[in-house]
């Protein structure tokens, strides 16, 4: 009886040891390791177009309005957490006249700051601003340049594939220039609001 039951453990030790074996060849698999999602970031520069209306007041002359639109570049810089630094130049084509007085053209080279929340940008801006503009009064018509400054407010959305759509509002002041006219010089101070949107490309 004894011997049957020695015969009998060691037939299941021999039978284990393969399955030991077995068990120690498969070890258990890895878990799978996911790369984390890409964080956005505003850094980087831009290239875009804006078109928008404008309306403002110049001496000498009833009040001014008309279409605008230009292109602007510029870079942003953000680091780890949400506040993005940039700046910002531009050029507008304008038509903001009255009879008497047209404000041809005027650029901004500004900076802006800004609180992302994601893709979505909220910012002020302030800087430089010039123009040109053209004083007529009874067929005698004379061409000056402007300077001054603007500040104003916008927010930007990303909407993928590196491109964003913005809105904005600028308070431009180009100061006050001296035109001729056949009642003697006419001094021209002007200011105009500026509401755009535009699209840009993130490089």
């Amino acid at each position: 009886m004894n011997n049957s039951i020695r015969a009998g453990l060691g037939l299941m030790a021999l039978m284990a040891v393969p399955a030991a074996a077995a068990d120690m060849s498969y070890p258990a698999p890895a878990g799978v390791a996911y790369d984390p999602a890409p964080v956005f970031t505003w850094n980087g520069f831009y290239l875009g177009a804006n078109a928008g209306y404008g309306w403002g007041t110049a001496d000498a002359s009833p009040d001014i309005d008309g279409f605008l639109g230009g292109l602007q570049a510029g870079y942003n810089w953000q680091g780890s957490g949400p506040l993005v630094l940039g700046v910002e130049t531009d050029i507008q084509y304008a038509d903001l006249s009255s009879s008497v007085f047209t404000l041809d053209y005027f650029g901004t080279v500004r900076a802006r700051i800004g609180y992302a929340f994601d893709q979505f940008l909220v910012y002020g801006t302030g800087g430089f601003a010039y123009g040109g503009g053209s004083y007529e009064l009874l067929g005698l018509s004379n061409d000056r340049n402007h300077f001054g400054w603007t500040i104003g407010a916008g927010a930007e959305y990303a909407i993928g594939g590196n491109w964003s759509v913005k809105g904005e509002y600028l308070y431009v002041d180009l100061g006050e220039e001296t035109y001729a006219s056949y009642f003697g010089p006419r001094d021209v101070g002007m200011s105009a609001n500026v509401l755009r949107a535009g699209v840009n490309y993130r490089f």
